[in-house]
């Protein structure tokens, strides 16, 4: 193993934040929050310029920055090696599987040496004569942040529009061009939170605001000629998410309203896109519904009637509400329908079993057959088409072991087309490596899946160290798929891990059910099961592991940090959500009132109050030898705001009972994501691969 430490330098001074009580009381119940300084009162305005950062916390932040940097000196070179690995595996000059569209294929592709890609299409048949859409290199000059989240062209290929981000609070500008000139058509549509969509008759551009907290309230309709926009619909409940689409099969302009529990759909006509809404059945607690034109019906998935892992149904496009629901593809306990894709003569669902995936083609006759494989942990997922009318499905297999493969595969006669392989340019053979697919079990008898890649030649007998991934929040599953990023790790003989705790939907959505709300300590325990087993099975051992959490993911990194910080050698938590009582109580927040069911309502519920209590990182933050921990944020984030770790951070270092560093890193330039690039991306990620090889070092010196 690579050496990551200087034994003889003295550690430097960590950064002592100032103390600042301030007394909170709420239903009668009182907490003191010493470092809520750290929240700039103007922080709204901060997300969207950085720059205007209330001076003291700046310096705070930049103070922490050169201690992480300064305790982290001994690994730089460990890091540029890690760095240029990472790089080393990706193939600069990469090129996307074009996706037919009419006349034409449409595909993403990188330069080499390009942070960022260029958009463009060609003629079909016709590849050398290539158009360029967007080139987001070109566009990302003379930025510290740059991203592009949606980018597509219009339905009669004259138009192309994408959303722009360039300072990471993911308040978005979207830009219009015409694709024949490259000229801008109208002025940018600002404050967008990201999502827009064409109408069917390219007249009309559909999009979403995003108010002053941050949150997407109102839908409205552009007139792309005149550049005069028309509200469509608005929002009244701040617990809401809404988003607008354009149906598979043009005929529909579909706006949808959810938080976890809850789903609402409206739709307009396709061929009358100023036409008001209609909603398809109006919310009703408990009930999710998601739409997919199909012919001359809506394939409707749902968890109507009990069905907790998710059935379909159809209804007549003409009466799509519920009256008129039929079951279609009935509900299987374990079978949970991740996504449904509408083709006209054909539906594709997706679903997962066990923490493994598997695509179901079902022809309009009835008949369906199964795409899945019989490797230990593997994903199947759809790659995308823009083409209604077509026999043929995309879509993309891997594994820990088995970098990307995509395919063409005619759901008619069942034959399939390798389109691409994901290259490694400094080479993979997945014969060196393994892929284990392990059960922990917790108190409660619960089994959880764990996922494990290591060498075939790495002895499985606890003298390996051990990065341990999880999540478990909001039912997003964290599927075995293959990344080049955690090889640099594996070669020099670690085991790398995924522990599929509730909160997730590995296992179904009453897998995420049971690690939310008053479940939600699940989560927690489960990770630590799974730590435990892995040790107990030679994949790992007591102070010999260390832990990556991110976001939500994060809040499990604070939550073991404090309940067992025996047994981890080190912790990295990214953009952590771990002052979760506070955030959780501040509904200014943009991701507040939409979270309450996901962790409780501590501002209405006396019950939820003393839960999150219980749990939160910050509050449980208490005398005890915690493991070193790097914790990193960004200033721009609008999901897990900067002062979050930051807080964090401060008490743990006041508390701690040992001498092992704990360090935050803010990111000045970024937001959620972290670095936009895909290269600078890689420089975080060496970061951390370098801080889990220094603290299983240090955690070992005596």
């Amino acid at each position: 193993m690579t050496s990551a430490a200087t034994p003889s330098a003295p550690l430097p001074t960590a950064p002592v934040a100032r103390k600042e009580p301030r007394r909170i009381e709420q239903l009668g119940r009182v907490r003191i929050d010493e470092y809520g300084w750290m929240k700039d009162d103007n922080w709204q305005a901060v997300l969207r310029d950085p720059s205007i950062l209330r001076a003291d916390i700046a310096d705070h932040l930049r103070a922490e920055n050169a201690y992480t940097a300064a305790i982290l000196a001994p690994t730089e070179s460990l890091q540029a090696t890690i760095a240029a690995e990472m790089k080393a595996r990706i193939r600069e000059d990469d090129t996307y599987p074009a996706l037919p569209h009419g006349p034409w294929r449409y595909y993403m592709r990188y330069a080499t040496g390009a942070q960022h890609p260029i958009h463009a299409r060609h003629p079909e048949g016709r590849p050398q004569d290539e158009q360029i859409l967007l080139d987001v290199n070109a566009a990302a000059q003379g930025h510290e942040y740059y991203a592009v989240a949606t980018a597509t062209h219009s339905p009669d290929h004259r138009l192309f529009a994408y959303a722009e981000d360039a300072q990471g609070s993911e308040v978005y500008r979207v830009m219009v061009r015409d694709i024949a000139t490259a000229a801008p058509v109208g002025t940018p549509v600002e404050s967008c939170s990201g999502n827009f969509a064409f109408s069917p008759d390219a007249r009309f551009l559909f999009w979403t605001w995003r108010d002053e907290h941050g949150r997407p309230t109102r839908i409205f309709r552009r007139d792309i000629a005149s550049g005069s926009d028309a509200l469509v619909y608005e929002e009244a409940d701040p617990g809401f998410f809404i988003g607008v689409e354009a149906s598979r099969s043009g005929r529909w302009i579909v706006i949808s309203a959810c938080n976890q529990d809850t789903s609402e759909s409206w739709l307009i006509p396709g061929d009358r896109p100023e036409a008001a809404s209609v909603c398809v059945e109006p919310r009703r607690a408990g009930l999710l519904y998601t739409l997919s034109h199909w012919g001359d019906r809506f394939a409707i998935l749902t968890n109507a009637d009990g069905a907790v892992d998710f059935k379909l149904m159809v209804a007549p496009d003409a009466t799509p509400g519920m009256a008129y629901w039929r079951d279609l593809v009935p509900h299987q306990p374990g079978h949970y329908i991740t996504d449904c894709v509408a083709f006209s003569g054909h539906l594709v669902r997706r679903e997962r079993r066990d923490a493994n995936t598997a695509l179901i083609i079902r022809h309009h006759d009835g008949q369906e057959h199964v795409l899945s494989s019989d490797e230990e942990a593997y994903v199947l997922s759809l790659s995308g088409s823009y083409e209604y009318d077509t026999r043929e499905l995309r879509y993309v297999y891997q594994s820990p072991t088995t970098p990307r493969q995509w395919y063409a595969y005619d759901m008619d006669d069942r034959s399939r087309h390798l389109l691409k392989t994901q290259d490694v340019p400094s080479g993979h053979d997945p014969m060196h490596y393994r892929c284990w697919r392990l059960t922990a079990i917790a108190a409660d008898g619960a089994e959880i899946p764990v996922t494990v890649l290591g060498r075939h030649d790495t002895p499985i007998d606890g003298s390996a160290p051990l990065l341990l991934y999880g999540y478990g929040a909001y039912g997003h599953a964290i599927e075995p798929s293959f990344s080049t990023g955690v090889f640099s790790l594996v070669d020099r003989g670690w085991f790398y891990a995924i522990a599929h705790v509730r909160g997730g939907s590995e296992k179904g959505w009453n897998w995420f059910l049971g690690g939310r709300g008053r479940n939600k300590t699940n989560s927690f325990t489960d990770f630590i099961a799974c730590a435990d087993h892995l040790a107990a099975t030679g994949f790992g051992a007591p102070g010999r592991i260390v832990t990556d959490g991110r976001s939500a993911g994060g809040m499990v990194m604070g939550a073991i940090a404090n309940m067992r910080p025996d047994l981890f050698a080190g912790i990295v938590a990214v953009v952590p959500f771990v002052d979760e009582l506070n955030t959780m109580s501040d509904i200014s927040l943009p991701l507040t009132p939409p979270e309450w069911p996901e962790w409780g309502n501590p501002l209405e519920d006396a019950d939820a109050y003393d839960l999150i209590a219980s749990y939160a990182a910050y509050e449980q933050v208490g005398p005890r030898p915690y493991p070193a921990i790097l914790a990193i944020g960004g200033l721009s984030d609008p999901r897990v705001t900067y002062w979050e770790p930051a807080k964090w951070i401060a008490r743990i270092r006041e508390q701690t009972t040992v001498q092992r560093p704990v360090m935050l890193r803010t990111n000045m330039e970024a937001g959620h994501g972290g670095a936009s690039g895909r290269f600078d991306a890689l420089k975080e990620a060496a970061l951390i691969q370098a801080f889990a090889i220094w603290a299983i070092e240090t955690a070992e010196r005596p």
